[in-house]
C-alpha cells in the first residue's frame, strides 16, 4: 500500500448526495477475483449512454478534470452495499482521497483498510471549494494527513476526524496485516522471553 502524508491535486466534483456503493461500481462488475478491471467500471451508469457511449457533461468523461487524484462528494458518500471494490474502484481510476461532507461507515472503514483516505468536512466549506473548483477547475488542495487538514485554493484550512491507528497505518502505507505483521519482533521476544 503506497503511504499517504500529504496530496495536492485537483478536484473531480461529483457533489451529489447518497451516491451508494452500486452507482460507484456496479454489481456486473463484481465477478472478479482481482481489483483488475474495476477502473472501467467505476460510474459506469453514469459515464455511459445506452449505447456504451461516454456521457459528454458526466465530470469523469471531461478532460478538464482528467488527472484529478480527489472526488468532491456530497453527504452520505458511498451508502448501500457493503463491497469493498468501490473504493478499489476509485483507487484503480486514480483516485487517492474522497471529500465529502459525510460517509457512510462501511464505505468509510473499506477506504481505509485499502489505502483511499475519506476527508469530511463541514457543509459550508464543501460549499466553498466546489464553488471555487467552478470557477476554477485548475485549483487545487493540500490534504495533510499528518495535520489533518485540508487546505483550500483560497488557502483557508479546514481539519477532519480520522482514527489513530488508521491515521498510522496510512501515514506507513501498511493495511492491518501489515501492521500486525511489525509487532512480530516484539511477538517473538515475548515468546522467548517464556520459553525460559
Amino acid at each position: 500500500m503506497q503511504p499517504f502524508t500529504t496530496l495536492t491535486s485537483t478536484i473531480l466534483p461529483l457533489p451529489y448526495n447518497d451516491v451508494d456503493t452500486d452507482q460507484i461500481i456496479p454489481a456486473s462488475y463484481l465477478k472478479v477475483t482481482d481489483k483488475a478491471g474495476l477502473a472501467e467500471g467505476l460510474f459506469s451508469r453514469w459515464r455511459y449512454d445506452g449505447a456504451g457511449q461516454p456521457v459528454p457533461d458526466f465530470p469523469l468523461n471531461q478532460d478538464t478534470y482528467r488527472g484529478a487524484e480527489i472526488v468532491l462528494a456530497g453527504v452520505n458518500f458511498g451508502c448501500g452495499s457493503s463491497r469493498e471494490h468501490a473504493p478499489w474502484a476509485l483507487m484503480g481510476y486514480g483516485f487517492r482521497a474522497v471529500i465529502a461532507i459525510s460517509f457512510a461507515d462501511i464505505f468509510r472503514n473499506n477506504s481505509l483498510k485499502n489505502g483511499l483516505l475519506p476527508v469530511a468536512i463541514g457543509e459550508a466549506a464543501q460549499q466553498r471549494l466546489l464553488q471555487m473548483v467552478e470557477a476554477d477547475p485548475a485549483a487545487q488542495v493540500t490534504i495533510d494527513l499528518e495535520s489533518q487538514t485540508v487546505t483550500l485554493p483560497d488557502g483557508s484550512t479546514e481539519q477532519f476526524p480520522i482514527d489513530n491507528f488508521s491515521k498510522s497505518c496510512l501515514l506507513q502505507g501498511v493495511d492491518q496485516l501489515g501492521y500486525l505483521l511489525q509487532q512480530m519482533p516484539k511477538v517473538e521476544a515475548y515468546e522467548a522471553a517464556l520459553a525460559k
